[in-house]
């Protein structure tokens, strides 16, 4: 017989970890599955890491330009990627250990290590490992937050030689000479950024005309020309086509020649990173054993409320196609514990159809977006108004002497509510939160114009921004 939970949490990334934890401290028998590491991706391969690896790169690019502030420096400025490394999995390690440690201390909360799969709606078999038995268990209530990995294009070759994968790319010890990375949105970009500041020569291949294509066409360009003063290459309207190991190997990467097609001639890397995309870790659950339906990509549909087409079980996070974004995941676990547990006590429930899509890239300097994106106002065909300032108009970006790039805000004629906000621009990561307020509070933008903000911050030249709104045409 299975043994019988009233809840079974499936993965521990940024949903599944707190949601476990409310589900046992609401009284409910809990089972929380883990197949690999604690934490999921953000903690041990993605926002942890990357952005523990955007700090390091930073401090060597503030360094090398240091001069210009008046800070003599004497030598060459190098980086030791050994330490690097070693920097970052003792910050992953701190950060999986707190999460390992939070459940299992967590009131009504079994820890199972092990693959679940499902054998019924609401059955599943756990493949034990790190020494745990198999185990069958059975729950009224399953969650299902198993989170996504990369995709890696079936070019011909690729089996003949060694390649990365944003995962991969974070265990080298030593730098590559030539680092050519496939791909040209956020992890592509970051990972461009990351290694040729640490010194490596980097190239990253677009197989169309722009980096960012989610993004306006005038951010994307401002970027790119951010990336090509600090020495990365582009290779544009580039499809690889074929692979080959040209003969060097230095004991963590293999040289590579990539073919293209058309006229693009063929590319020699000592390191190839595949940065194109990531697929939802669904092929693996049993989900047709469940009766539990998925899209073309592998995605699990849910409504509002994040439940599947099998009553009783819900999916968190990248899975299930709402966001695929470390806060995303974790508002996830926000709207399923206020159905779920708080409900029957608060009497209300909580929806993400609603919700604003917020993110930032963590290039330097870092590219934030809350909501529509002036691409998507003009697709919508509404009246709106529009302002673009220069960060250059910022004192806090020119005493910090980064004023590359710009803000844009547009609002609704009509409503006068908020549409969108995009800031390229030093601390743009923040400030983009003065928009994110106004729009979750569906406050008009004079709410925001009129507010006094601190002296001398970015998020003061937002009042300004607004002060210069155009009708859009």
């Amino acid at each position: 017989m299975p043994q019988h939970f009233d809840a079974i949490v499936i993965g521990t990334g940024q949903g599944g970890s707190p949601l476990a934890v409310r589900l046992g401290e609401s009284g409910r028998k809990t089972a929380v599955i883990e197949r690999a590491a604690f934490g999921g991706t953000c903690v041990n391969v993605g926002c942890t890491p990357t952005k523990a690896y955007v700090a390091c790169a930073r401090a060597a690019h503030v360094a090398r330009h240091a001069a210009a502030y008046g800070v003599q420096i004497t030598g060459d400025i190098t980086v030791d990627l050994a330490r690097v490394k070693a920097r970052k999995d003792e910050i992953i390690g701190q950060s999986r250990g707190g999460v390992e440690k939070w459940l299992r201390g967590a009131t009504n909360v079994s820890v199972f290590n092990g693959h679940a799969r499902f054998t019924g709606p609401h059955t599943l078999h756990v493949e034990g490992r790190d020494g745990q038995p198999d185990q069958d268990l059975e729950a009224d209530e399953i969650f299902i937050n198993t989170g996504t990995r990369p995709v890696v294009p079936a070019l011909p070759g690729i089996d003949d030689i060694r390649y990365f994968t944003n995962s991969t790319l974070l265990e080298l010890t030593t730098l590559p000479e030539h680092l050519v990375i496939v791909g040209a949105s956020y992890i592509a970009l970051e990972f461009a950024q990351v290694f040729r500041r640490f010194g490596s020569r980097v190239t990253v291949i677009v197989r169309g005309d722009r980096v960012l294509s989610r993004e306006d066409a005038d951010f994307a360009k401002a970027v790119q020309d951010v990336f090509v003063r600090e020495g990365i290459e582009f290779c544009f309207h580039a499809e690889p086509t074929r692979l080959e190991a040209s003969g060097y190997e230095d004991g963590e990467g293999t040289a590579v020649r990539i073919h293209f097609s058309g006229d693009t001639p063929a590319l020699d890397a000592s390191h190839l990173l595949f940065a194109t995309g990531r697929r939802p870790n669904t092929d693996d659950l049993g989900l047709e054993a469940a009766g539990i339906a998925v899209d073309k990509h592998g995605m699990i549909p849910v409504d509002g409320e994040l439940r599947t087409s099998v009553p009783g079980v819900w999916a968190i996070g990248d899975v299930n196609g709402r966001g695929a974004f470390t806060h995303t995941s974790y508002h996830d676990f926000q709207v399923v514990a206020a159905n779920v547990i708080d409900a029957q006590r608060t009497g209300e429930r909580r929806s993400v159809d609603g919700r604003t899509m917020v993110y930032a890239v963590f290039v330097d300097p870092p590219l934030a977006r809350a909501g529509m994106s002036e691409a998507d106002v003009r697709r919508s065909g509404r009246k709106a108004l529009i302002a673009t300032l220069p960060m250059s108009r910022v004192g806090r970006a020119r005493e910090k002497g980064e004023t590359a790039g710009f803000m844009k805000a547009l609002v609704d004629a009509g409503t006068r509510q908020i549409l969108g906000a995009t800031i390229l621009g030093v601390d743009g990561d923040e400030a983009i939160h003065t928009f994110i307020d106004t729009i979750e509070a569906g406050a008009p933008y004079t709410t925001l114009m009129h507010a006094m903000h601190i002296h001398p911050t970015i998020s003061e030249l937002v009042p300004t921004l607004l002060e210069g709104l155009k009708p859009m045409v």
